[in-house]
């Protein structure tokens, strides 16, 4: 027998593998137990065609490979190298001490050589967690499993190198990842903008606390060319949400580069599944507000989204977290993202523009708005009017404006001043905390009192109101939240358009 230590998926985390060997004197047969996928079932064949390519002998008797812990299911081809060595060592052809403390992940080409693997980081910090001091991966993701710091990651580009290395040949080389410095933003720049300033501050401000925004206006207003612009005026990634980031990106595919260094920005289209929003299939994989997470996700043309699509993101919002639970168990998806959402205010779109007619009666209008849940609405916490500009406004010489650096600086002081009062962003502040964090004064609470009596609010919806308006506090430098800061966060939530219908 022989014992191999390495590393399996589960959704975006690792879980500590063994891959068990033995090999009996009966007839020829090769079984593999402990709750393999197709692809693992099929890794027999790519393993005895990669030994032969490296010169070895694939055993010609009884075979039983078993996947420890049986209750886990394994999928993925990563357990193509640890099952090729756990071969040779119960073969006698591997000592057994050189292969403990060490731990493998690549699946195999035909011709030996080693391919890269999904969740390389997410592996290796399973396997360091797991006691092994060492890592053998493919050479195309073993810069990734060096970000787990600790653990030594030796790459490989075939199997005969990685044999070679085991040997004691000539050592496979060390992977080193460095951490890199904070990258500027590729996001296009505010600048371009024309106009458009109440959205500009409107996005300003749920940059600077973590607030989701929905944008209202006409076709052709600006909508996407501002949410496009959000991750340039967002705060640069700090180490450790970059490693987050880089996790969950590389548990869905190899990544090309060692590390996601640029907060995400996910557009998907109106066609997405609940599934492909929110994470599912078999396995589980993450969905659209996880490839998000600690960036901004974007859905445009909101109301054309599946009904069952979008009240799935309530629940996900409010606890930015998926939990998926089905038969065989449940895996959880970190999900901490801003939402930015942008659609017309009617089904032609030129409701209330100026510029043309709507065609739409009443009728219509109520329809296309209550393809959007009231309690969905309630809980995005800024409504935006994005009104379409004159051609005399877009036809005019640029004028001075702000860019996203200048933004972005402003944005970074606030979220400075939150974390000074020990919390991540505004909109993260806990209901049992909101008072003594927001510290409202009396004024400025008896005006918010009469908010929610005339215009109906929910208890939810004063709570972020409360929340906006300590981030408009933030980045005014203000220790109290006053009178003026609740009443731009008030004209927030009174939109003419949607938001009506979450008052």
């Amino acid at each position: 027998m022989s014992r191999v230590r390495t590393a399996a998926l589960s959704g975006v985390d690792g879980v500590p593998v063994e891959v068990e060997v033995r090999i009996s004197s009966q007839l020829p047969r090769v079984e593999i137990v402990g709750l393999p996928e197709a692809a693992v079932r099929e890794s027999a064949a790519r393993v005895r065609a990669a030994l032969a390519a490296a010169g070895e002998k694939f055993p010609d008797r009884r075979v039983t490979i078993h996947l420890a812990p049986a209750e886990l299911r394994k999928s993925g081809a990563a357990l193509d190298l640890p099952i090729a060595v756990a071969l040779l060592a119960a073969e006698g052809q591997l000592e057994a001490a050189v292969i403990e403390g060490v731990a493998l992940a690549g699946e195999l080409a035909l011709d030996g050589r080693v391919r890269p693997v999904r969740g390389a980081l997410a592996l290796a910090l399973a396997v360091r967690d797991a006691g092994c001091h060492t890592l053998i991966a493919p050479d195309a993701s073993a810069a990734e499993a060096a970000l787990a710091q600790g653990l030594e990651v030796r790459a490989a580009s075939d199997l005969a190198s990685a044999l070679e290395h085991l040997r004691g040949g000539e050592p496979l080389p060390v992977a080193v990842e460095a951490p890199p410095a904070p990258a500027p933003s590729d996001a296009p720049d505010l600048a371009d903008v024309r106009g458009q300033e109440l959205a500009k501050r409107g996005l300003e401000v749920a940059a600077a606390g973590g607030h989701g925004a929905l944008l209202v206006g006409a076709p052709g207003a600006g909508k996407t060319m501002l949410a496009r612009r959000m991750p340039g005026f967002l705060p640069p990634l700090s180490w450790d949400e970059a490693l987050d980031v880089t996790r969950i990106h590389g548990a869905v595919a190899p990544l090309g580069a060692a590390i996601v260094s640029q907060r995400p920005f996910r557009a998907p289209h109106h066609t997405a599944s609940a599934a492909g929003l929110v994470g599912g299939g078999r396995p589980p994989r993450p969905g659209e507000v996880s490839l998000a997470h600690r960036g901004v996700l974007f859905l445009d043309e909101l109301p054309e989204f599946e009904r069952r699509a979008l009240e799935s993101l309530r629940q996900v919002l409010e606890d930015r977290r998926v939990v998926l639970v089905r038969a065989g168990g449940h895996v959880s998806f970190p999900a901490d993202f801003q939402l930015v959402a942008a659609m017309n205010p009617c089904p032609c779109g030129w409701l209330g523009s100026g510029l043309r007619d709507c065609r739409c009666d009443d009728g219509q209008v109520a329809r296309y708005r209550a393809r959007i849940s009231g309690p969905l609405l309630d809980r995005i916490d800024l409504h935006l009017r994005v009104q379409p500009l004159a051609w005399a406004e877009l036809d005019a010489p640029p004028a001075s404006q702000t860019g996203s650096r200048a933004v972005r600086e402003r944005v970074v002081a606030a979220r400075e001043r939150q974390a000074v009062r020990g919390v991540a962003s505004n909109a993260r502040l806990p209901d049992h905390s909101l008072d003594a964090q927001v510290d409202a004064t009396p004024e400025a609470r008896a005006l918010l009192g009469r908010a929610v009596d005339g215009f109906g609010l929910s208890a939810r919806a004063a709570r972020r109101v409360l929340r906006v308006a300590r981030t408009i506090a933030d980045l005014a430098d203000e220790e109290r939240t006053g009178p003026e800061a609740i009443a731009e966060a008030l004209a927030y939530r009174q939109d003419a358009g949607p938001a009506a219908s979450a008052r």
